[in-house]
Formats: structure tokens, C-alpha cells, sequence
């Protein structure tokens, strides 16, 4: 057995692949803090879990994201939080904002951006807030036709929400949280006024329009899809690129390759994916005793379905700890499986191989700088706070 961890400390924060590959040989189904959630490590038993959604209910979205110190969050109400066949209707009304014909009308603004963006990288730079932060956030802000003067305000909510846990930091940051779910459904609220009394091409007018089973989405069901969508869309691809310009920074000579081969930024974006990709827990909500691994788990428990580990797996694939360009790994269960396949995974894919192929065309080199690496601390994403990087 391994010992009991902290799922959000920070020395697991900053490297949690060697307690993941420890869970993965002694103890591929065992109890994590905080609170005792259940992780599951191994690829075939998350497999499982995300293929069972009638006994590992998406509602676990609910019970990790609104504990009773939070009060209302909009994430434990969206879509995410849903099983079939409420979150198959749903999902319907958004997957084509999402879909190809966004992502090909879309590419050439994101690369006219993050050609701006990258002209800017001058000196030691912060990395997240210069790059890896506005790209995603003029996506974003485009498909949902938000004001781009909040788009600096995106950073913040993503941060401050997807922070929740079972217990808060502090009562400072209790009070931060439940202040800043305020904000955004408020500003949500005036945006939806607004698309009422003047529609518009965009996802937000598509929503007030739309009908399930012939009603309208009441006002909090538009305010909740949003959210997700506009926390989802951000707080991924912004930390896959912080993760990405880490790996090229510790193995320049994969830069060179880019530089050398900018056909293989496709390739590259989906092994990184696989390697050290954003998302890494699902959680999920047992509807029933259910036995894992040879280990019982019971009903009402909150599972942690460790994507970031089924990836590492070396049941799943050869040298698994290694970067390798030609593995063909599509991503891993990077972007989920089944009826909550990640409806953004077109876009997060377009917006990583963009920002790849302008940087390595641009520069010659990236380096870190001095400063120590910070991870966030939430359940379910994993990536730097901020990064300073150096740009030759």
C-alpha cells in the first residue's frame, strides 16, 4: 500500500507522476485527501469508470464543486454535472459552436494573435499572462461574443472557481470564491439581458433561442452553461501551453526539431497531451457498491478518475515517462471518453498547434527563468501559475 496523500499539496501539485506511477504498482484504487475520495489510477479502471456513467455518476461534478461552504456554483449545475439523457440534450445545443467549422474560422485569428503575442516576448516574461492567458481567452471570448475588455478578468474566475475543494484554504478564501461566483453569474446575467433585446451571431443569442423538448433554457440554465463553457475553454489550453514551453524549455533539442519539422507541431501537441496534459482527475459519484482492482468502493463515494495517471500507464504504453514525438498516443484519455468526450478538444488542439508553430518559427531558444514553478491547486486541472520564461 502507499501511504496516504494530499491531492493538493504542493510537492504533489508540482510532480504527482511518481505518486501516480506508486498508486499504479501497490494501490491502483485507495483513498487520497482531502476527505478520503477514492483514485483510481490504472488506465483499464478509469476506462471503466468514464464507460459506466450509470454507476459512476457525473454528479460527483456536484459533490466536488459545490461543498456547503461554496453556497451556488454554477459548474456543479452545467452540463458536466449530468448524466444521460438530460446532458445528451444539452450537449446538443452547443456542440456546434464547437465544432470543425468553428475551429477552421477561428484558425487564422488565433494565429494573427498569437503572432501579436508573441512579438511581445521580450526579455525574462511571464509566460501565462503574455501568452498561454489572452489566446484562449479571445477564443473564448469570441465564440461566446463576450466584451474583450473583460477578457482580463477571465484568469481570476477560472482560477478562484476551479479552486473549490471539499474544505477552503482559509476563510479569506472562502470569501474570495463565493465573491467571485457573484460576479461572473451577475455579469452573465447582464449579458444574457443584453442578447434578449438585441440577439447576435453568437452562442449566447443560440442559447436563448434554443428549445429542450419544447422549453426555453430558464435564465440560470443559460448562466450555467456559460460558465462552464467559458472556464472550460480557458483554464485547459492555457495551462497545456505553460506545460508545453516547461518541456521545450528542459529538452531543447525538441525545439530544434519543431523548428526543423513544423509539420510535427500536430503530432507533438497530441503526445503532449498524453504526457503532461492539463486535465487530470474527472470526478464521479458511485450510484451503487461497486469493486475496482479487487478493492470495494461504496455507493455515494466520491471517485477521482485519474486521467493524468491512466496516461502514464505502463500497461498502456511502452516507456511511458518518455516524450516521444512518433508514439501516436492521439492524447491518451486526455479529453475524457464517451458521452463527455471533451466538446472543446477540436478548438484546445487548433489553438496548441498554432501557438507551437508561431513560437518555434519565431524563436530559436526558450529558457526558464529563476524563479520556482508554482502549480495550482484544484481537483481537476494541473498547471503553472505563472512562468517566467526567456525567449532568444
Amino acid at each position: 500500500m502507499v501511504e496516504r496523500f494530499d491531492f493538493l499539496s504542493p510537492s504533489f501539485r508540482a510532480d504527482p507522476y511518481p505518486r501516480y506511477a506508486a498508486m499504479r504498482r501497490s494501490s491502483p484504487v485507495c483513498q487520497v485527501d482531502p476527505g478520503g475520495m477514492w483514485a483510481v489510477s490504472r488506465w483499464e479502471d478509469v476506462l471503466f469508470v468514464l464507460k459506466h456513467p450509470g454507476i459512476f455518476s457525473s454528479q460527483g461534478f456536484k459533490a466536488a464543486w459545490e461543498p456547503p461552504w461554496v453556497g451556488y456554483n454554477p459548474l456543479a449545475h452545467s452540463m458536466l454535472a449530468l448524466d444521460p439523457p438530460a446532458h445528451t440534450r444539452l450537449r446538443g445545443l452547443v456542440a456546434r459552436a464547437f465544432g470543425a467549422g468553428t475551429a477552421s474560422r477561428l484558425a487564422p485569428k488565433v494565429e494573427r494573435l498569437a503572432e501579436e503575442l508573441a512579438s511581445r516576448l521580450v526579455g525574462e516574461i511571464d509566460f501565462v499572462d503574455a501568452f498561454a492567458n489572452p489566446l484562449p481567452a479571445f477564443v473564448i471570448g469570441e465564440i461566446l461574443g463576450l466584451d474583450p475588455a473583460l477578457h482580463v478578468h477571465f484568469r481570476r474566475w477560472a482560477d478562484d472557481i476551479l479552486s473549490v475543494a471539499l474544505e477552503p484554504r482559509s476563510e479569506e478564501h472562502a470569501a474570495q470564491v463565493r465573491t467571485t461566483i457573484a460576479e461572473l453569474c451577475r455579469y452573465l446575467r447582464e449579458v444574457v439581458a443584453a442578447r434578449r433585446c438585441e440577439p447576435a451571431d453568437d452562442t449566447v443569442s443560440e442559447l436563448i433561442r434554443a428549445e429542450v423538448e419544447g422549453q426555453s433554457l430558464t435564465e440560470q440554465e443559460i448562466v450555467d452553461f456559460l460558465v462552464v463553457l467559458l472556464l472550460g475553454g480557458l483554464e485547459t489550453t492555457t495551462h497545456l501551453l505553460g506545460s508545453t514551453m516547461i518541456l521545450l524549455a528542459e529538452q531543447p533539442a525538441l525545439w530544434d526539431r519543431l523548428r526543423r519539422e513544423p509539420a510535427l507541431a500536430a503530432p507533438f501537441v497530441e503526445e503532449m497531451l498524453r504526457y503532461d496534459g492539463p486535465s487530470h482527475s474527472l470526478p464521479r459519484i458511485t450510484t451503487a457498491e461497486v469493486t475496482l482492482a479487487g478493492v470495494t468502493i461504496p455507493p455515494g463515494s466520491l471517485v477521482l478518475a485519474l486521467l493524468g495517471s491512466a496516461n502514464r500507464d505502463e500497461r498502456r504504453y511502452a516507456e511511458p515517462d518518455r516524450f516521444d514525438i512518433e508514439r501516436g498516443s492521439q492524447g491518451g484519455l486526455q479529453f475524457g471518453h464517451g458521452v463527455h468526450f471533451c466538446i472543446g478538444a477540436l478548438l484546445a488542439r487548433m489553438e496548441a498547434r498554432i501557438a507551437l508553430e508561431v513560437l518555434t518559427r519565431r524563436f530559436c531558444r526558450v529558457e526558464l527563468g529563476a524563479d520556482e514553478i508554482r502549480y495550482n491547486r484544484t481537483l481537476t486541472v494541473r498547471g503553472p501559475l505563472s512562468l517566467l520564461l526567456r525567449f532568444s
